[in-house]
């Protein structure tokens, strides 16, 4: 049994992190303290947590550098501009001047 999931489990991963990377995207859970910087921004910084689905650009990006040996501090700045894409500006729809940043990481959990 544990040689078969051994098998399994990789081919299910590859298929799952290709189909997020092309097409679906994934979703990010993070608990973290997030500011802002944005030109009129009445939002003070605090600690939130975010659920919300990231780009097929991100979905690619992130397990590469991850394979690459990036560490979760590396992967920071890219998740802080994926979920400033998804979330804060909702696609590019609104505020496109707004970085979001984050510190305090908690925790970051990804899901395809």
């Amino acid at each position: 049994m544990e040689e078969t999931e051994s098998e399994w489990q990789p081919q299910v991963r590859a298929q799952a992190r290709e189909q997020a990377s092309t097409s679906s995207g994934m979703r990010v859970e993070v608990t973290a303290y997030f500011g802002f910087t944005c030109s009129g921004s009445s939002d003070d910084g605090r600690i939130r947590t975010i659920t919300t689905p990231i780009s097929p650009t991100y979905a690619r990006r992130i397990p590469e550098l991850q394979e690459a040996g990036a560490t979760e501090e590396d992967l920071h700045p890219v998740v802080a501009e994926a979920i400033t894409e998804s979330y804060f500006t909702e696609w590019g729809t609104r505020v496109d001047s707004l970085r979001a940043d984050f510190t305090h990481v908690q925790s970051i959990d990804f899901r395809f």
